[in-house]
């Protein structure tokens, strides 16, 4: 059975193929229609609006903006509580970046309706709708495929069209692509933890940097190279044959040490979003049969699924608190020997924080006004629930003051009150503010660790207080 398959999928087996890079590749399959058997854009539209109705309990659709040529770039997002903020990571796929690179486009609508499917009965299925908030955008340029090219209405490269931190050029952000500025928008809107683009063209799971500070060809790892290296992995070798390539050692690759480009999504997505990107190059044929698409699908789907189980399955995670009212803060994360920064949620104070599996990490939480808090961690193969409790940088009674001092002072009794403490009763309220002060010393000394279990299959969550 597995050797019919194999001869079934020869157009995308071969890892060893170079990567063709221009647009006019596919000069020799000009005469034949591409597009047969895969959906137009009307009909990519209707599947994802037929997705929507059908799992409308645990579906939301909605467009994140227009193409050139004015297509709705609609996303499907999948989740146990689709639209709503809550304090579990967001992952989202792109497809069809390029619009000769359909193949991504149609294994997201694959990936939808098994999700959809298999959402009460099978357990990976289960996890990512009930902890993960799934983005899945099949087409970034609807124009670009209509056209049978790489770039889009206006023939620019999408993926060459962001800001870059080698090349600086295209500074004006209205001056960008409308499919280029959606996507940044989208970003600002929600808070991704992490995200992939699915390409053709080679089959590889590539990683940042994509490019070099010098231009030339040569490995440029980021701050997180071990944590992208992880994700790579668990796409590789979750999947069919591509951790066996023989040009790319794992079927991973460094953006730089294959080919730098400047202007690219992945990069930009970790510097000015906080999002650990991938750019997955799934067929070495840019446009195979529309026949062999249910191959395709076989062999991503588990490294599909696996990538996005990761958040949860690994990693640490948490939330940033006040120790004064108990209030969620939106601090930030970072880890000792790593130049990154994990912003907390604005609403629930809530990060997570990507990280290799079988290493030792500090992590410090750091908020402006309060004290900053570290802790060491051991992160096995599962995940850690990591909450801060932060300090104000006042002391416990001027803080308790300064509240008596926020009341409503044209009342009168609250008046009287405050007139009261400080009056013959004065030594009583001494007395109570170091009594306070004192238990909320005890309370704060050490760390609280406790043993919980993650309400889905990932594995034993560790949950540790500072």
């Amino acid at each position: 059975m597995f050797l019919l398959v194999f001869e079934e999928f020869n157009d995308c087996s071969n890892a060893s193929q170079a990567r063709h890079l221009l647009e006019d590749e596919s000069q020799a399959q000009k005469s034949v229609d591409l597009a047969q058997g895969y959906m137009s854009n009307d009909d990519l539209e209707w599947a994802i609006q037929e997705i929507g109705q059908r799992c409308s309990n645990i579906s939301r659709i909605y467009s994140i903006g227009k193409s050139v040529n004015g297509f709705p770039l609609w996303v499907i997002e999948i989740s146990d509580k689709p639209g709503e903020e809550e304090t579990e990571p967001a992952f989202k796929f792109i497809g069809n970046v390029h619009g000769d690179e359909p193949v991504g486009r149609e294994l997201l609508i694959f990936l939808a309706n098994w999700l959809c499917d298999n959402h009460l009965k099978d357990p990976l299925a289960t996890l990512i709708v009930e902890n993960v908030h799934l983005h899945l955008l099949p087409s970034m340029n609807p124009d670009g495929f209509s056209l049978k090219k790489r770039g889009n209405a206006n023939n620019i490269d999408l993926n060459r069209d962001f800001p870059d931190q080698f090349i600086f050029f295209n500074d004006d952000e209205d001056s960008r692509q409308p499919e280029t500025r959606a996507i940044m928008n989208w970003l600002r809107d929600i808070r991704f933890t992490a995200s992939a683009t699915l390409h053709g063209g080679a089959l590889v799971a590539n990683y940042p940097w994509d490019g070099s500070d010098d231009k030339r060809t040569k490995y440029y790892g980021c701050p997180d190279d071990d944590a992208f290296r992880f994700m790579s992995s668990i796409y590789s070798h979750s999947h069919y044959n591509m951790s066996s390539s023989k040009e790319f050692l794992g079927g991973i690759t460094n953006g730089a040490a294959w080919y730098p480009l400047y202007g690219g999504m992945q990069d930009w997505n970790y510097i000015h979003a906080g999002c650990f990107e991938l750019t997955l190059e799934i067929c070495d044929n840019k446009w195979p049969s529309a026949a062999e698409l249910p191959i395709l699908w076989r062999y991503n789907k588990m490294s599909m699924l696996n990538l996005v189980a990761s958040l949860v399955k690994t990693g640490v995670h948490g939330r940033i608190y006040s120790s004064g009212d108990g209030r969620p803060l939106p601090g930030s994360i970072t880890v000792s020997g790593i130049n990154y920064t994990v912003r907390a949620g604005k609403t629930f104070g809530d990060y997570h924080r990507i990280l290799a599996p079988r290493d030792k990490y500090e992590v410090v939480a750091t908020m402006p006004g309060y004290k900053s808090k570290n802790t060491t961690i051991w992160l096995d193969e599962g995940p850690v629930t990591l909450d801060f409790v932060l300090d104000p940088e006042v002391s416990v009674k001027g803080s308790v003051l300064q509240n008596i001092y926020k009341c409503d002072c044209n009342n009168e009794s609250k008046q009287e009150f405050v007139q009261f403490l400080w009056g013959a009763h004065l030594e009583v309220f001494f007395v109570v503010i170091v009594i306070l002060g004192f238990l909320l010393l005890l309370f704060h000394r050490g760390a609280k660790v406790k043993i919980s279990t993650s309400r889905q299959s990932a594995g034993a969550k560790r949950t540790v207080e500072v």
